[in-house]
């Protein structure tokens, strides 16, 4: 007996990605299979990791397996299995909601997509797979109970924006998923889902490696009768009898030795734990022995997700102890920077029932996140060194998240700065290395510079780097707002301090200049005091620059101060910081300075004087991408001057 069948409706945004996905995306549409064998896999999982929290749960582990079956005449698919199962609510969030989050974002992704390949990574970011079914099916079927519940729910859609839900009774333990498949149709690579030994090839391709068995009643020629044996006449043997065939070999891929293994069955293994869609950039196979015994079997994807930098990203690596499945995303096997990080850790000595708490405590643990988070970081530099494509493309889809251990590790620090890039003003092609920028200092040179802030383009054309350019020395020019925050963390590299060209006194002149240096600061020494007085409101004090060739001022801070940006960041986050003032700098050499220094001398006109060095600091500010406190009163005072200059002229 059945109740009464409730029919929904996608979400808008939803009913526009289902049609995307159903009319323009898989160029493989053999990848259904996968996806339904991999959920039902977490399904046997998760009930087992059940069985072993709850020793009250009403429920059969004594068979766990994955069965397949087909039906030529019906042109039905099924496969079904008999684990961990669904209420009515979590079919209606995990199956009836299509991209929980980011619905806009994968939508907008996929139309950008340029072709079938780049769709399929996207599917895998976003998490909806399970949709792959209507790829190959006009109408698919959900039947799923609970384990320890008595009522299942019935889903079916026919992936056109609406779908029924049905509460039913005597459905067993487990899930059952119905494809009710389309035409066969090889132009459109729609092969024949019902044939036994297509079933048996995409089993063996896409998911040989999982744990259960994967069963599929098959017709088999019946065995010859004995040559001893009397036949009575009419008593005729038959010619075919039906058997249970496992299908996978369940050999778990992270124990056998990497020589035997394939890159696809690897590539096949990322696919199924992190399902994703693409190959991984990089595999990463551990054994230690010893004190704690593990393997792990890492990966690094070759694309990032979407929601690498949300706060609802599931972050972490699969947990098995002795093979058995524990828990997905344990954030304890993984540092939060190397969230990227796909795979699994097999420990040898753990409980079976151990929880997330005793995990944040567990000495062994620790020990391995130690050890895997230094071979991740050493492959990485492997990489750099010896494979510059495939790390160029790891940096450009996860140098940022990277760069946040360099805040959060302090004992990982140095391998960080090893294998981090950076833009320079040495090019504007390619990237470098904080070692490749120490080749190539000058034999003067005692610090690395570096300039942080909005773009490329703004800092090349800032103030700070004049003298820079024109003496031919390297500024690492830092972009990323990360980088403002982990720069000021890090004193030095490999002994040379990092300097920033925006703060402290920059020294760039020889020792032929420094004599000619004291006597320019003894001739402006009387107008820098009184430009200090007049904007004491501002700035902090007002001095010469050895940093500026063609500009009149530039604002620097204190050689420990914090960057504007980075207090901007720290307000916006709602973190109250206290106004503070920087340093103006002037160029000696500089038109305006000398006309400064004359009118200060013959002392005419105060006001206009008082207006020029009010002008000068708003022009220093605004050539740095800030803004005057006063905008209005800036642009007042610049009238006002331009008006009396005019009428003068």
């Amino acid at each position: 007996m059945s109740a009464q069948v409730e029919e929904l409706e996608f979400a808008a945004e939803a009913r526009q990605l289902l049609d995307l996905m159903i009319h323009s995306i898989y160029s493989n549409k053999d990848s259904f299979l996968r996806e339904l064998v991999s959920n039902a896999s977490d399904a046997l999982d998760k009930l087992r990791m059940e069985s072993y929290r709850d020793k009250d749960l009403d429920a059969d582990t004594s068979d766990l397996h994955i069965e397949i079956a087909a039906d030529s005449e019906a042109r039905t698919f099924s496969i079904s299995d008999n684990g961990i199962g669904m209420t009515r609510d979590e079919v209606i969030d995990l199956i009836g909601t299509l991209a929980k989050s980011g619905t806009a974002e994968v939508r907008k992704k996929l139309k950008e997509a340029k072709d079938s390949a780049a769709s399929e990574e996207l599917i895998g970011q976003f998490g909806i797979g399970f949709y792959s079914t209507f790829m190959v099916a006009d109408k698919v079927t959900l039947l799923t109970r609970k384990a320890g519940k008595t009522h299942a729910t019935r889903w079916e859609s026919e992936g056109a924006g609406k779908y029924t839900i049905e509460e039913v009774e005597g459905a067993p333990q487990g899930t059952t998923v119905t494809l009710h498949l389309k035409p066969v149709d090889s132009e459109d690579d729609l092969h024949d889902y019902t044939s036994v030994p297509k079933i048996r090839e995409l089993v063996k391709k896409y998911s040989d490696f999982i744990s259960w068995p994967i069963r599929m009643e098959v017709t088999k020629p019946a065995p010859p009768k004995p040559a001893d044996e009397d036949t009575e006449e009419g008593d005729d043997a038959p010619t075919e009898v039906t058997a249970t065939e496992t299908l996978n070999s369940q050999k778990a891929l992270w124990t056998r030795p990497r020589s035997e293994v394939t890159d696809e069955e690897y590539a096949e293994f990322y696919r199924h734990v992190s399902h994703a869609w693409d190959d991984p950039l990089e595999t990463i196979a551990m054994k230690a022995e010893g004190t704690f015994e593990y393997q792990a079997l890492l990966f690094i994807p070759s694309t990032a997700p979407f929601d690498l930098f949300m706060r609802e990203h599931k972050a972490g690596v699969q947990l098995y102890v002795k093979r058995v499945f524990i828990m997905d995303d344990c954030e304890e096997l993984m540092p939060e920077y190397l969230r990227f990080v796909k795979g699994l850790v097999d420990a040898a000595d753990l409980s079976l029932n151990v929880s997330r708490e005793i995990l944040q405590q567990d000495r062994q643990i620790k020990a391995i996140r130690r050890r895997l988070t230094k071979k991740v970081l050493s492959t990485i530099k492997d990489l750099r060194t010896n494979d510059r494509e495939k790390y160029d493309t790891l940096w450009s889809q996860y140098g940022r998240v990277l760069k946040e251990g360099l805040l959060q590790d302090v004992d990982n620090q140095d391998a960080l700065l090893a294998i981090i890039s950076l833009s320079s003003t040495h090019s504007a092609d390619t990237a470098t290395s904080l070692a490749e920028y120490v080749e190539r200092m000058k034999d003067t040179q005692t610090q690395i510079f570096y300039a942080t802030g909005d773009s490329r383009e703004q800092l090349e054309k800032s103030p700070h780097l004049e003298a820079f350019k024109a003496k031919g020395i390297e500024v690492l020019l830092l972009t990323d707002p990360i980088d403002e925050m982990w720069i000021g963390s890090i004193t030095d590299f490999e002994g040379k301090p990092l300097q920033s060209v925006a703060k402290g006194e920059v020294d760039l002149s020889g020792e032929a200049d420094k004599e000619e240096d004291d006597k320019k600061d003894e001739e402006f020494s009387d107008l820098l005091t009184w430009m200090t007085g007049v904007l004491v409101d501002d700035v902090s004090a007002v001095r010469l620059s050895s940093r500026l060739t063609d500009s009149a001022a530039c604002i620097v801070g204190e050689a420990q101060s914090l960057s504007p940006a980075l207090e901007r960041m720290y307000r916006d986050s709602g973190i109250p910081m206290p106004d503070s003032k920087r340093i103006l700098e002037l160029n000696p050499d500089h038109a305006l300075t000398a006309g400064l220094q004359k009118a200060f001398a013959d002392r005419g006109d105060d006001t206009a004087l008082r207006q020029s060095a009010e002008l000068l600091y708003g022009a220093a500010l605004l050539a740095e991408g800030g803004t005057p406190k006063q905008p209005a009163a800036f642009s007042k005072t610049l009238a006002d001057l331009l008006t009396r200059t005019v009428s003068e002229g």
